[in-house]
C-alpha cells in the first residue's frame, strides 16, 4: 500500500498509509458485532497493508479502544500510526441514561462529559492509554468542537475558548515532551478548524466529510492555510456518510440523514461522468481527497472483513486523469481542486 511521510516540526514526523482505518464501527456503531468479528476486521485491515488506525473514547464508550488493545499487543509499536481523541470523559451511569442510545449498541453504560480543559485532556489521555494497552499514541485530536455536536455557534465558540485556554496547553506539553508526535482536532466542519488553526500551533486535523468529491468549500480559505503552514489532513467520511458509495439510490444517506433531492441530483451527474470513464463512483470518491497535498490518509471505516477488502480494492482502482477534467468542465468540481 502506498505511504505518505508527513513532517511539520523537527521530531521525525509520521508515515501514513494512504488508506487508514477508522474504528467507530468497532464501537458497535448502528449495530452490535462480536469481539471475534471485530478482531477479524482488524486483522484483515492489517493484511491489506493498512498501518494507520484512528479511534476515540466515544466509539462504543470505550469499546473500540478496548477491542484495539488485544490487536495491538501482537504488533511492534513502531510499525503503525495510532491516533485517539480527547475532549470527552466517560462517566458510569444507569443504562437508560447512557449517551448514544440508538447510535451505539450493546456498549458499557457510560455518559459523555465534554471537557476540553487542561486536566480533562490529561485525564482522557491517561484513560485511553489504559484501554488501548499502549505506552504512547502518535496523534491526539480534540474531538468534535463543531456546530454539529454543540448545537449553536455560541456554544461551539465557547468550547473553542475552553480548549485554547486549557487543553491546548496540555497538548502542547505532551508534544514538546515527545509523548505524542502531533496534535490537532477531529471534527465535522472546516470553519471552526480554521478558527483554531489561526489561534494555535496545530499539526493535523481529522476532517470528516468536508473535502470530498461532493464538497470542496474547504478550498476557499481553510486548505490553503493548511498548505501554507504544513498542516496535515486525515480525511474521514470520504463517502459523505454513504451516498458516494451507494450512489443516488432511494434511502441514500448524506451527512447522517437521508439525502435531499438536490444532493441526489448532483451525485447522479457525478456518477454519469464516472461511468463514461469506466470508473465506479466510490472509486473516484476515495481517491479524490488524496489529490490534495495536505491529505495524508483517507480513513473509511469497516464493520466486516468484506468491507475492509472492498475498501482496499476500491482504493487500488485506476482513475484516468481525464475523469477529473470532465468533472470540472461539467461544473461538478471546483476549478481550483488539485488534480493530476
Amino acid at each position: 500500500m502506498e505511504k505518505r511521510h508527513w513532517r511539520r516540526i523537527d521530531n521525525g514526523g509520521l508515515t501514513f498509509t494512504e488508506l487508514g482505518f477508522g474504528t467507530a464501527p468497532l464501537g458497535n456503531l448502528y449495530r452490535a458485532i462480536s469481539d471475534e468479528d471485530a478482531a477479524a476486521v482488524l486483522d484483515e485491515a492489517w493484511e491489506t497493508g493498512c498501518r494507520y488506525f484512528d479511534t476515540a473514547p466515544l466509539y462504543g464508550f470505550g469499546l473500540a479502544e478496548t477491542r484495539m488493545n488485544r490487536f495491538l499487543r501482537s504488533k511492534k509499536r513502531d510499525d503503525y500510526v495510532l491516533s485517539t481523541k480527547v475532549g470527552r470523559l466517560l462517566e458510569v451511569c444507569a443504562p437508560e441514561d447512557r449517551t448514544g442510545i440508538g447510535k451505539f449498541f450493546d456498549t458499557p453504560s457510560r455518559r459523555e462529559i465534554y471537557d476540553y480543559s487542561y486536566d480533562g485532556v490529561m485525564r482522557s489521555f491517561e484513560f485511553s492509554l489504559e484501554r488501548l494497552g499502549v505506552d504512547k499514541v502518535d496523534i491526539l485530536y480534540a474531538h468534535d468542537i463543531d456546530l454539529f455536536n454543540h448545537g449553536s455557534r455560541e456554544a461551539c465558540d465557547a468550547r473553542i475558548d475552553e480548549l485554547m485556554r486549557g487543553g491546548y496547553y496540555a497538548l502542547l506539553s505532551l508534544r514538546d515532551q515527545g509523548v505524542i508526535k502531533a496534535f490537532g482536532v477531529g471534527m465535522n466542519e472546516w470553519e471552526p478548524a480554521q478558527t483554531m488553526a489561526e489561534r494555535g500551533d496545530f499539526d493535523i486535523f481529522l476532517l470528516a466529510g468536508r473535502y470530498t468529491l461532493l464538497e470542496q468549500e474547504a478550498l476557499e480559505t481553510f486548505l490553503p492555510l493548511c498548505e501554507a503552514r504544513g498542516i496535515g489532513i486525515a480525511l474521514g467520511g470520504p463517502y459523505n456518510s454513504g451516498i458516494l458509495a451507494t450512489g443516488p439510490v432511494e434511502g441514500a444517506y448524506y451527512n447522517y440523514d437521508p439525502a435531499p433531492p438536490e444532493i441526489l441530483d448532483r451525485v447522479r451527474k457525478i456518477q454519469e461522468v464516472c461511468s463514461k470513464h469506466g470508473v465506479e463512483l466510490r472509486e473516484a470518491a476515495i481517491r479524490f481527497p488524496l489529490l490534495h497535498p495536505c491529505v495524508v490518509s483517507v480513513i473509511p471505516g469497516g464493520q466486516s472483513v468484506e468491507q475492509v477488502k472492498d475498501n482496499k480494492a476500491t482504493m487500488s482502482a485506476e482513475i484516468p486523469d481525464a475523469l477529473w477534467s470532465d468533472l470540472k468542465s461539467a461544473g461538478l468540481m471546483r476549478e481550483d481542486a488539485p488534480t493530476p
